[in-house]
């Protein structure tokens, strides 16, 4: 088995009267695409965030790197980094491309201007946007948009060693997008899986049937707050499972209850 990266250990959260989670386990090895699926509001994004640092548990730990995590991510530094592109990309509308992906070398470093440049336009290339470091957000489409985000999760500082990403948080990166759109950001998903073009591992929320089976190694349902079923990508055509079955399949009939 390979080294647990994050760890999540009965795990609950509420918000006001709503148990979004119930003494959740979950385990993020290291070099694997995981995807977390289930039905709207089932804590699915706030899982993500609580492996981001940006929201603590009520109760239960998280453990980073096999650190125990105490407060947030602000709190104290983790001993790994982790990098989280967010449903709607959350590109600062009044700075250029270029600013946004280099916002935190910008912010952060010691490094000069035309350097952080370069480290910009290196980053787009990955992502395939090259040329575009001067437009602003409102310029793009809402893929190229998602696409600047996942530039700026994988940029790092090459002076720090430390800086390159180790886990990526994807939370729904094809929402919204069309059929093409989505394959191009499935395809990038992939892509950066490599140390030498973004991180090894990575965590996906996303309801998208093709984002699932095309970025997803294995799979974990989360229902009612709690792990339901986790099984390989293609143990989902052969599992009895009944969420499985209901949530692929679309119908009304089954376990997971429709609001009206």
């Amino acid at each position: 088995m390979a080294d647990p990266l994050i760890e999540l250990k009965g795990v609950s959260k509420r918000f006001g009267d709503n148990a979004v989670l119930d003494q959740v386990d979950l385990t993020v090895y290291r070099g694997e695409a995981l995807a977390i699926i289930g039905p709207s509001g089932t804590g699915k994004s706030t899982v993500l965030r609580i492996m981001a640092g940006l929201l603590a548990p009520d109760s239960g730990e998280v453990y980073i790197g096999g650190k125990r995590r105490k407060g947030l991510i602000e709190d104290a530094a983790d001993p790994l980094h982790i990098s989280m592109v967010f449903q709607q990309a959350a590109l600062f509308d009044s700075l250029n491309v270029e600013e946004n992906v280099g916002f935190l070398l910008y912010q952060h470093s010691r490094l000069p201007r035309q350097r952080i440049r370069q480290l910009v336009e290196e980053r787009l290339e990955m992502v395939g946007l090259s040329g575009i470091s001067q437009r602003f957000p409102a310029e793009l489409s809402g893929g190229m948009r998602k696409r600047v985000s996942f530039a700026r999760a994988i940029m790092a500082n090459p002076d720090n060693p430390n800086d390159t990403p180790d886990v990526l948080l994807y939370d729904e990166p094809t929402a919204g997008l069309d059929p093409i759109a989505s394959t191009v950001i499935e395809d990038l998903v992939r892509s950066l899986q490599c140390p030498k073009r973004g991180c090894q591992s990575y965590v996906m929320v996303t309801h998208q049937e093709s984002t699932i089976r095309r970025t997803a190694d294995r799979v974990l349902f989360l229902h009612r707050g709690q792990v339901q079923w986790e099984g390989k990508v293609h143990e989902i055509d052969t599992t009895d499972e009944p969420l499985i079955r209901q949530f692929f399949s679309g119908s009304v009939e089954g376990p997971i209850q429709v609001l009206g």
